[in-house]
């Protein structure tokens, strides 16, 4: 009752409260006692263990007097390091602690003085310089309250250090047992926060490269001042006891602190254990991948790590299959997270019915899950119910997850790496020719894709790709389709309305030009999604390959800025594209149709239209916008307008659709 009133007196005093302060507060404050150029040559280490050996045996008597039964220490493995302890130092350090009066604001000052001295030395030399001072006083009373009755040194010696106010007579120690657990406890736990910080320390020599240990590290001195101030409250309360006073130093509190530094503390190192065992997982699996030369130990390697059961589901037979069913094939490995959509699904199924009577070519979806829950279970089972082809049961080792990230680049986005059965990488992301060119993409290759990157005519192998229907009329060589689309339902219905009446113009069937107009997604809102998802792999495609900055590049780049407009059209003749405008310029071209209507005849509906626009000053355009998702593998540094050949201006946009379709 008389340390809590103390605290209470002490607080009411109008000064912040340490017990109250925060990590940043206390840091501010204690950050001038530490010298920026500290003796890194003092090895901390020996004292510590001896610290270490005296304050496990003296708790261990402790615990078995207040109990009181016998000691038992031939369970202490007590190593005894030789060295020259700093002893100046630490009967000053005892000096600076001995006989204070009770209170949290003692406390506080003593720790500061404290730290103060020991300006010169390493935060971790502090805690154990400190924690030595103290074991001395403590080692000292416990060994001479176990000898006080056998020897006359002893005896007289513990009359001076007190000793017997607490064991005679017996009355005494069983009057203070529930002080002393409290205390002998503390003491424990304050052992285990510093044999910690110095475990942190050498995590940090060990592994420098470590953020998580250099972060834990920049929090020490917070952890070694609640392990020192800690320390003089234990001194504290000491006195008290074998002053046999009716005021004593209030414990809880410092036993809090020091519960939540201690288990931050084990956090961190373990957090920095699993990350160092993550490290040496990747390494170990990147070493055997390089060395590879069949793909059975790749993906054994990869995938399986060291379980026993190499199976994978089989989505054809619903039956659980060996992994042997992959050798010596060309294995396409489907990455994702449980977020994958259905069209994400549905662009393999083609694959799969093309490569089915193929049995070089075996697809495997892998999902990347960091942590499995029963939720989560079920939410793969039913994606897997939709897939036809093999399986990998709940993947999670994390060196296989570190490789794929940080090797192949998968990021959150689906990707397929194609393997051949030597085990070799033939394409890190061969989804986006597959989304362009489906199966004409086989065999998936680097290779093919360069090949099909420089075929021209791009907008058949996308409309054909959508609209099966569509191959007869794009190799009309007389009609030209007019593709549109655009997120105002006005700006559509404006286009309709002047297009129709340019398709039913004498004049325009008497230039014989057909016109057929497209709408992109007006009744399907799914093929809008595959629409867009082809162009930017189309985009991604032409990027991975380095591919300048040629004609079609231009009008795909030119595409992909219409994407959040009112309205764009694409105008087509024979699978190439011959226009590719903003709305609200082709409306403007069709109010003034009178104008030009006469030269189709001759120069074709390209060239008015090519007329028109090289007079419109750039400072009337619309500006231009390039939205792509987020790939850094495919991210140009820099990428130039269109329209203009300028430098466009990077900007970084986050964007959610609620739906899981792509659009």
């Amino acid at each position: 009752m008389a340390a809590n009133s103390e605290n209470a007196q002490e607080a009411g005093k109008g000064e912040l409260s340490v017990l109250t302060m925060s990590d940043d507060q206390i840091m501010k404050k204690i950050h001038a006692t530490d010298d920026d150029h500290a003796d890194e040559t003092f090895d901390a280490d020996p004292l510590f263990i001896v610290a270490q050996n005296i304050l496990k045996r003296a708790t261990h008597i402790v615990d078995n007097m207040v109990q009181g039964s016998q000691p038992h220490e031939e369970n202490l493995d007590e190593k005894a390091p030789s060295f020259s302890p700093p002893l100046c130092t630490l009967k000053q350090l005892s000096f600076e602690m001995a006989c204070k009066t009770p209170g949290e604001q003692t406390a506080e000052k003593t720790t500061m003085a404290i730290l103060n001295k020991l300006k010169s030395y390493s935060w971790h030399a502090k805690a154990a310089l400190t924690l030595a001072a103290f074991s001395i006083e403590y080692g000292d009373f416990w060994l001479l309250a176990q000898l006080l009755s056998s020897n006359q040194l002893a005896s007289s010696v513990g009359i001076l250090k007190r000793v017997p106010a607490i064991l005679k007579p017996p009355s005494l120690i069983r009057k203070y047992s529930k002080e002393i657990v409290e205390l002998n406890n503390l003491i424990k736990a304050t052992m285990e926060v510093i044999n910690s910080i110095f475990e942190l320390e050498k995590l940090s020599i060990d592994y420098t490269q470590n953020v998580l240990a250099s972060t834990a590290m920049g929090h020490l001195p917070v952890d070694v001042y609640w392990a020192i101030i800690t320390i003089v409250a234990c001194t504290t309360q000491m006195c008290c006891l074998t002053s046999d006073e009716d005021t004593k130093q209030g414990l809880s509190p410092f036993a809090g602190k020091i519960k939540l530094t201690l288990g931050s503390l084990k956090e961190q190192i373990n957090l920095i254990h699993q990350q160092t065992k993550e490290v040496e997982a990747y390494r170990m699996l990147k070493k055997t991948i390089l060395r590879a030369t069949n793909i059975m130990k790749v993906l054994r390697a990869l995938i399986f790590a060291k379980d026993n059961v190499q199976q994978l589901f089989d989505g054809s037979t619903q039956q659980l299959v060996s992994i042997d069913v992959l050798k010596k094939k060309n294995v396409l490995l489907f990455f994702s997270g449980l977020d994958i959509s259905t069209v994400e699904i549905s662009i393999l199924n083609p694959i799969n019915d093309g490569i089915r009577n193929d049995y070089q070519y075996k697809i495997v979806w892998i999902p990347i899950v960091e942590q499995w829950t029963d939720d989560l279970q079920k939410k793969f089972a039913l994606l897997r119910s939709q897939m036809v082809w093999y399986t990998v049961q709940y993947f999670a080792p994390a060196g296989g997850i570190r490789f794929i990230q940080k090797k192949w680049k998968f990021e959150n986005k689906p990707i397929l790496v194609v393997m051949n059965p030597h085990g070799k990488v033939e394409h890190l992301n061969a989804l986006h020719m597959i989304w362009v060119w489906g199966m004409r993409a086989l065999p998936f290759t680097k290779a093919a894709e360069e090949r099909l990157v420089k075929e021209p005519n791009w907008i058949g192998d996308i409309m054909v790709g959508i609209y099966p229907n569509l191959q007869e009329s794009m190799n009309d060589k007389d009609k030209h389709i007019f593709f549109y689309g655009g997120k105002d339902k006005d700006w559509i219905q404006q286009f309709e309305k002047k297009a129709a009446a340019l398709e039913n113009d004498p004049v325009i069937k008497k230039a014989m030009v057909s016109i057929q107009l497209f709408c992109i997604g007006k009744d399907d809102h799914e093929s809008l999604g595959r629409f867009w998802n082809k162009i930017e792999s189309l985009f991604f495609s032409k990027i991975d390959k380095d591919i300048k900055q040629d004609t079609e590049m231009q009008e795909i780049q030119k595409l992909l800025s219409f994407k959040n407009e009112r309205g764009w059209v694409i105008v087509s003749n024979l699978s190439k594209v011959e226009v590719i405008c903003h709305g609200e310029i082709i409306l403007k071209f069709l109010e003034v149709f009178e104008n030009w209507k006469g030269e189709v005849q001759k120069i074709g509906f390209k060239g008015c239209f090519k007329e028109y626009d090289d007079k419109i000053p750039e400072g009337e355009r619309p500006c231009c916008r390039v939205d792509v998702p987020f790939t850094p593998r495919y991210i140009p540094k820099h990428m130039k307008c269109p329209h203009c050949a300028r430098v466009m201006e990077t900007r970084v946009n986050f964007k959610c659709c609620h739906i899981d379709e792509a659009i």
